[in-house]
């Protein structure tokens, strides 16, 4: 018995599968912008016996719940709602564009086949809402929030609807980031919405920044154009850096040094000196500063340096991402290398002294040297000129020429 019941029921079934019955999808609810168009999707289908009668002459009829008609497709321009049927009813898409929304149109709709023949039908049982809207409805984004790690490769989606494919919303991302690619979706009840996707690598430099997302929406009546925006804010984990502001201030028996960490999770400071962990004691003095959730700063005082030469100070940053370390070299002046120093460059100058004298000196041997040969040349070109032989000059002669010239007295 339970067997041939079964089987009635399957050719039941199948029997209005092969035979249709009257029916029509359409979405429950759709969302207008003020001023601007609807398209209702739409499709339906009629009992086997009519298929015959869908042809050129039917018209598309959408009627309110008081069974008004605000829109006939024979007639567009001449109804309560000026539209387009943008579907081909012989294929029994029923797709209509409404225009020029305002809040008085919020209201339920139903279908209506009309054909001028004996198929005419309402389709009452399944009706549209359209709520018209003063503002835009505010873009989606996914992920809504965004915790990634640096180096990961990003995809944020910014998703806006589109009730009206004619004038279809502008998605705009601040900051553009990376790439972006658009594409117009299809919801489960077809009707439609616009995607943007930001793919982008996520580095430390996007933690905490703001990205948004803006839904600019074009009217039909030409009034200004609605906008609207969604943000979320980046949550970017990385490891640890040392920043450049992180250095050492000396003096004569200590010297002091700070280091300033960022990473996500907020780092951990540990100090060295020479290759050996330091912690607060009566010559080193170590404090903290929060300096927000990524950032620590720490402090040393190292008092009394042991031994001359060149203490290597190093300071280690850490989380669980990873790690950076950074490196001090300080020189510390006793008063023994001030005294050595003093004497350095006291020796400096004595040198610097002797070795202009020395040059003085060298120089004017050379000049005295130019001016005897000078003057041996004019006694020379005197005692032989035109012929006349005059008394031969002796060396003591020369000597004392040579020992007062006369442009000397």
């Amino acid at each position: 018995m339970a067997a041939a019941l079964d089987l009635l029921l399957i050719g039941w079934l199948l029997q209005s599968a092969l035979c249709g019955q009257f029916e029509v999808t359409v979405p429950q609810t759709i969302e207008v912008l003020r001023g601007s168009c609807v398209t209702i999707p739409c499709s339906f289908d009629v009992e086997n016996k009519y298929e015959s009668n869908l042809d050129k002459t039917c018209k598309a009829l959408w009627k309110n719940d008081q069974d008004t008609v605000v829109f006939n497709s024979s007639a567009p321009e001449q109804t309560t709602i000026k539209g387009e049927l943008t579907g081909d009813l012989t294929r029994k898409d029923c797709t209509t564009t409404l225009n020029n929304m305002q809040p008085e149109h919020s209201k339920k709709y139903f279908f209506r086949v009309q054909c001028n023949n004996v198929l005419r039908h309402n389709f009452p049982d399944q009706k549209l809402e359209i709520s018209v809207k003063d503002g835009p409805p505010t873009p989606t984004l996914t992920p809504s929030t965004l915790k990634v790690k640096e180096g990961t490769s990003v995809n944020v989606t910014c998703s806006a609807p589109a009730p009206c494919l004619s004038h279809p919303p502008t998605l705009t991302w601040t900051p553009s980031l990376g790439d972006i690619h658009e594409t117009l979706q299809e919801n489960q009840d077809k009707t439609k919405f616009k995607t943007s996707v930001l793919t982008f690598t996520a580095s430390h430099l996007h933690h905490r920044q703001e990205i948004s997302c803006t839904a600019v929406y074009n009217k039909q009546d030409g009034s200004t154009e609605s906008s609207v925006t969604t943000r979320l804010t980046a949550d970017i984990l990385f490891a640890p850096q040392i920043l450049p502001s992180s250095d050492c201030t000396k003096s004569a028996g200590q010297f002091n040094c700070s280091c300033e960490s960022v990473g996500k999770p907020s780092p951990i400071l540990q100090w060295y000196l020479d290759g050996f962990p330091v912690n607060n004691s009566d010559k080193f003095a170590i404090s903290n500063e929060t300096v927000n959730d990524t950032s620590l700063r720490s402090f040393i005082n190292v008092s009394d340096p042991q031994g001359r030469g060149v203490p290597t100070l190093l300071c280690h940053s850490s989380n669980s991402l990873g790690s950076a370390t950074q490196r001090f070299y300080v020189y510390i002046l006793q008063p023994y290398d001030l005294v050595t120093l003093a004497v350095f460059i006291t020796i400096v100058v004595i040198l610097l002294v002797v070795v202009c004298a020395l040059l003085l000196v060298i120089r004017a041997q050379k000049t005295r040297h130019y001016l005897l040969k000078s003057t041996l040349a004019m006694n020379q070109h005197v005692t032989s000129g035109e012929g006349i032989e005059g008394p031969k000059a002796t060396e003591e002669d020369i000597y004392v020429n040579t020992a007062e010239p006369w442009f000397w007295k």
